[in-house]
């Protein structure tokens, strides 16, 4: 059975963390999901890791919003960064599952961006733990969550 740790943030729009966790108990129906909410993204990467470590989980997700200012941009990319060397240390996936703000141009369509995203990156962690096969079928495809898939260039 594998145990999943899930970190989000109550600074998010959308609860992005329940269709992940749907999507993830679909796929692995005796999935452990240890979930924690944080107040925003700077709060995260240390969440994260003291839950991986706590409660032994094979592979985490972790769930941001980030607005739209030049502010959050430079936040996300402190964060991005510290959510990798986290994976580095613990030898373990960690999903990132962020929305920007000013993705689009609407709620409606912000709202289907992050439910999307959320969705597929909980496939892509089932994957990552038991088909690699799949992931590897599709190298090249053009794959996006959050967005249609672009698909592959044909040269």
């Amino acid at each position: 059975m594998a145990k999943i740790c899930i970190v989000d943030t109550t600074f998010a729009r959308v609860d992005m963390a329940r269709y992940a966790i749907d999507t993830l108990q679909t796929l692995m129906p005796s999935v452990q999901i240890v979930r924690r909410t944080v107040p925003g993204i700077k709060d995260v990467p240390v969440e994260i890791k003291k839950i991986m470590k706590e409660e032994n989980c094979d592979a985490g997700m972790v769930l941001g919003w980030i607005g739209s200012s030049i502010t959050d941009k430079i936040s996300y990319a402190v964060y991005s960064l510290a959510i990798q060397l986290v994976q580095l240390e613990l030898e373990r996936h960690i999903i990132d599952v962020t929305v920007h703000e000013d993705e689009a141009e609407n709620e409606e369509d912000l709202y289907r961006i992050a439910v999307d995203r959320a969705k597929k990156h909980a496939e892509n962690l089932y994957l990552l733990l038991y088909r690699p096969d799949v992931l590897t079928a599709r190298a090249g495809t053009g794959r996006r969550q959050g967005y249609p898939d672009a698909g592959p260039l044909r040269v």
